[in-house]
């Protein structure tokens, strides 16, 4: 998910000012067909290029994609097809992982050995960005919480979380994900084995933008974030806005 398209014009294609392009998606029920909009139509017109965003997706099929020109007064021209395929990557597999480790300590204790390789910055940004994104993709149940689904556990009982896992290894765009869940609030006051909490555990390891965004009422989610999407869900509908790109998703159910 938000990967970007380009879609460049043919020098035979004769583009007139009212023309708007749309790129349209159609897959499965569970994709059930999402139009991107091309904000930045002046691109079509001097470069013949543009760029779109693809949605994210959590079933790996193919699906149609259709380059469409609409003009006032005139049906809807399908210029140019395409079929893509969705495939499931290791950050959707980590992803899907950390979802189910929710309140589970046995699993929760075993992703700690992942601290221990203390991997490259480089490449914790990286993961970061992927797995977080993959999450926000997930179709998470109504009743998920980043606590676990054992609600009877109190704030006084030691144990790891999600949100342990994610400040430990500097994981700033996956704890301003979980922050906004369910349960993301009250893990900030829960200590573990080690009497460590999010919040200790960010203040312990120097990470300064972490502990900030733990911390800080009101705090803004991450600058890195700032060119992604962000999705709006009203009923059957949602709209999604790309800020790096500037164009709009519209999905519709039916």
């Amino acid at each position: 998910g938000d990967s970007v398209i380009t879609v460049q014009l043919t020098e035979e294609d004769k583009v007139e000012d009212d023309v708007v392009f749309y790129l349209v998606f159609t897959g499965s029920t569970e994709l059930p067909g999402f139009v991107s909009s091309a904000h930045a139509i002046f691109l079509f017109f001097f470069h013949h290029l543009s760029e779109f965003c693809f949605a994210g997706h959590d079933c790996c099929e193919t699906v149609k994609v259709a380059l469409c020109a609409s003009r006032e007064g005139h049906p809807v021209l399908v210029v140019a097809e395409e079929s893509f395929q969705f495939v499931q990557d290791e950050a959707y597999d980590a992803a899907q992982f950390l979802a189910s480790c929710a309140g589970n300590q046995q699993a929760l204790n075993f992703t700690r050995f992942l601290d221990r390789s203390r991997p490259p910055a480089a490449d914790v940004d990286f993961l970061d960005e992927k797995v977080a994104l993959a999450f926000r993709h997930l179709k998470l149940p109504a009743e998920w919480n980043v606590l676990g689904a054992d609600q009877s556990l109190t704030e006084n009982i030691p144990r790891e979380t999600l949100l342990h896992f994610a400040v430990r290894l500097g994981l700033l765009r996956l704890t301003w994900f979980l922050l906004q869940q369910p349960g993301g609030r009250g893990a900030l006051s829960i200590h573990n084995n080690e009497g460590a909490t999010p919040v200790s555990l960010a203040l312990e390891r120097g990470y300064q933008k972490l502990h900030q965004l733990l911390t800080e009422e009101g705090a803004r989610e991450p600058d890195s974030w700032s060119t992604l999407s962000h999705t709006v869900h009203s009923g059957d509908y949602s709209v999604k806005h790309h800020r790096g790109l500037g164009v709009y998703l519209l999905t519709a159910e039916t």
